[in-house]
């Protein structure tokens, strides 16, 4: 996963994109080889439509059936492959890909691609999230429907004035149902439930859309009847951030051992001190510390009994490379490890932290 850190004085755990790769939105490309190439136009001009139809016939294998828009840069894309989907556990991702011939939105930061990358396909893996609700309102899980639902965040542009443009959203946003894609057969990812008791508290810390896999994980976990609390933390900059937040009211009503807690931090409750309802910013790391987090589930939150996953920006997560110096503002691991949490385990059960090292 990769994520877009935003402007705020750490610690910034407010805006996350559920991603595997670098900041510049489409590290992977796949060449067309030199025999390919020669069937659909000369290497030294870009390719003609003809000939783009022609390359998304030949390597577009998935159809956009839904694409449903939370704001201008949010949006969940449900996308059916030509084959059936293979066997996958909730947490996991897959890549998908657009052609560099693809338009890109109107808005986003321009790119400059070199004649010889013009026929090549950009690649971008995204965890997979689940629609949670089917049309009649009951829980729908990841492996209910015949098609993987991806929640995404448009980025504009590069981190950094140095930065390589974006090569992946800026194409995708652009991209309606019916539209083809490319998407990876290798379902892969070690962020999964692994082992836990029946009546273990499960515990979901995420920013943005970093919620993805904790949806799908959520989703299975109340299809398979799990009696401990389920409980999903999400904060995000505004509240219409938080694209699921329907979704989840339902299914509290339904399930008395769900809890989704939507937090904000550019709202004015969070920023005006004089606001009649202000909380502050509601980071993750402070709502744990603070209490505040195990009082509103309603759970002491305890090693003994929860079991932690971490999804979202890497400031909120708070891995240190080895040989890394320590932020000043310290992400989640470090304060769960100090509350007596522990992700230097080999087998999963009570106490263990769950996450992905994302660089």
């Amino acid at each position: 996963m990769s994520f877009v850190s935003a402007p705020d004085t750490p610690p910034t755990n407010d805006q996350s994109a559920t991603t595997k790769t670098s900041p510049s939105d489409g590290v992977g490309q796949t060449q067309v080889n030199a025999d390919q190439e020669a069937k659909f136009g000369p290497l030294d001009k870009p390719p003609n439509p003809e000939e783009q139809r022609q390359l998304r016939e030949r390597f577009y294998n998935s159809t956009i059936i839904e694409r449903i828009d939370v704001t201008d840069d949010l949006a969940k894309f449900r996308i059916r492959p030509d084959s059936p989907i293979p066997p996958f556990e909730p947490g996991q991702y897959v890549a998908l890909g657009l052609g560099n011939w693809e338009p890109r939105l109107v808005g986003t930061q321009p790119e400059d691609v070199p004649i010889n990358k013009a026929r090549k396909i950009v690649r971008r893996a995204y965890s997979i999230s689940c629609p949670m609700l089917d049309e009649k309102g009951c829980l729908a899980t990841q492996d209910s429907v015949d098609y993987l639902e991806f929640y995404i965040t448009l980025v504009r542009k590069g981190a950094t004035v140095v930065s390589k443009p974006p090569a992946l959203t800026p194409r995708l946003f652009g991209k309606i149902a019916g539209d083809r894609i490319v998407m990876e057969r290798k379902i892969t990812g070690k962020y999964k439930l692994g082992e836990y008791d029946p009546d273990d508290t499960m515990l979901f810390l995420g920013t943005g859309t970093g919620e993805a896999p904790h949806n799908a994980m959520a989703a299975k976990l109340l299809a398979t009847g799990h009696r401990g609390r389920i409980v999903i933390a999400t904060s995000v900059r505004y509240r219409h951030d938080c694209a699921y937040i329907n979704e989840h009211k339902v299914l509290m009503r339904q399930y008395a051992n769900y809890l989704y807690l939507p937090m904000t931090t550019r709202e004015p409750e969070n920023i005006q001190p004089d606001h009649p309802q202000f909380v502050g910013k509601q980071y993750l790391q402070t709502m744990f510390t603070s209490g505040r987090l195990a009082e509103l589930a309603e759970d002491p939150l305890a090693p003994s009994n929860t079991h932690v996953f971490l999804c979202g920006n890497p400031d909120m997560i708070g891995y240190i490379p080895p040989g890394a110096d320590a932020p000043e503002n310290p992400g989640m691991l470090p304060l769960l490890r100090a509350a007596g949490f522990s992700d230097d385990v080999h087998e999963h059960r009570a106490g263990t932290i769950r996450f992905e090292k994302y660089w």
